[in-house]
Formats: structure tokens, C-alpha cells, sequence
């Protein structure tokens, strides 16, 4: 099996960046469980992260990258999925500590699939998008990069 990182186009990096940010997450609730971390507390870390950072992310993929392989594509139905199941887990308001942990679990296994299936077969079709839409998709997906500035890291355990 070939593990060679694929080489994502530009138009999607800002995206894969922002999957990087998302795999932090998962650390940092594992981090926050290993210390021992009261779970109110991690649980205001991921309330921050989908409020300033994942929700958007989520749009802009169903607004601007799904679409190219249309809305009933087995990935992007898979990946839809799993943005409303990763979406419950994060806005449910009881048993913390099963839906942090059952989060930090599937956010991880969902942006390998993104990185490795979806952005794969999305990136076929760029290739056949003439270069006035290209660039539109380019300017609708490049955006500031995610700046966590969270005052309380509990996941350093200082």
C-alpha cells in the first residue's frame, strides 16, 4: 500500500490546514482526559473551536467544495453525515465525557477520510474546471488562517 502524501491543489490547502487544526482538537481532548481535566472545561474549549472556527469550515465545504461532486455522491453523502453527527456531538448540552469522548474519536476518522477520499475525487474534478471557476473556488476557500488564541490551554498541563 502506498501511504506517499498526496499533493493537495492550492484551492483546497486553506481546507487541509484547517483539518490539521481539527486533529489539534482531538489531541487536546485526549490531553485534556489524560490531566485529568474537569470535562465543563474542555467542553468550553469545543464550544469556542465550532463557534469561531469549525462551523465555518463545515459551510464552506458544503457550499463550496461538496457541490463540485454533487450532494448525492456516496463521499459527499458520507461526509455530510458525518458533519451533523461531529455537529450533535459538539452542540449536545449532556454526558460530556461520553460525547467529548466519542467526538475526539470521530473527528480524527472523519478528516482522514476527507484528506484521503473526498479531497481526492474533489480534486479529479478541479482539474477538469476551467480556470475562471477555479479561481472563483480559490478566492471562496482562501481565508484567514485559524489563530487559536484560547486563554485557558488546558491541554498543556501548566
Amino acid at each position: 500500500m502506498n501511504n506517499k502524501p498526496l499533493k493537495r491543489r492550492k484551492e483546497l490547502q486553506p481546507l487541509s490546514r484547517d483539518h490539521h487544526h481539527g486533529l489539534l482538537l482531538g489531541w487536546k481532548i485526549r490531553e485534556g482526559f489524560r490531566n485529568e481535566i474537569e470535562h465543563e472545561r474542555i467542553n468550553k474549549y469545543v464550544q469556542w473551536f465550532w463557534n469561531t472556527h469549525l462551523k465555518d469550515h463545515f459551510e464552506r465545504e458544503e457550499k463550496w467544495v461538496f457541490p463540485l461532486l454533487g450532494n448525492n455522491h456516496p463521499l459527499v453523502k458520507r461526509a455530510l453525515s458525518e458533519h451533523r453527527r461531529l455537529e450533535r456531538l459538539i452542540t449536545a448540552n449532556q454526558d460530556l465525557h461520553k460525547n467529548l469522548s466519542l467526538l475526539e474519536e470521530e473527528i480524527e476518522i472523519h478528516i482522514r477520510f476527507e484528506e484521503r477520499s473526498l479531497f481526492k475525487a474533489i480534486q479529479e474534478k478541479i482539474e477538469e474546471m476551467d480556470p475562471v471557476a477555479i479561481a472563483l473556488l480559490e478566492k471562496e476557500l482562501n481565508h484567514p488562517t485559524f489563530n487559536d488564541n484560547y486563554q485557558d490551554e488546558f491541554w498543556s498541563n501548566k
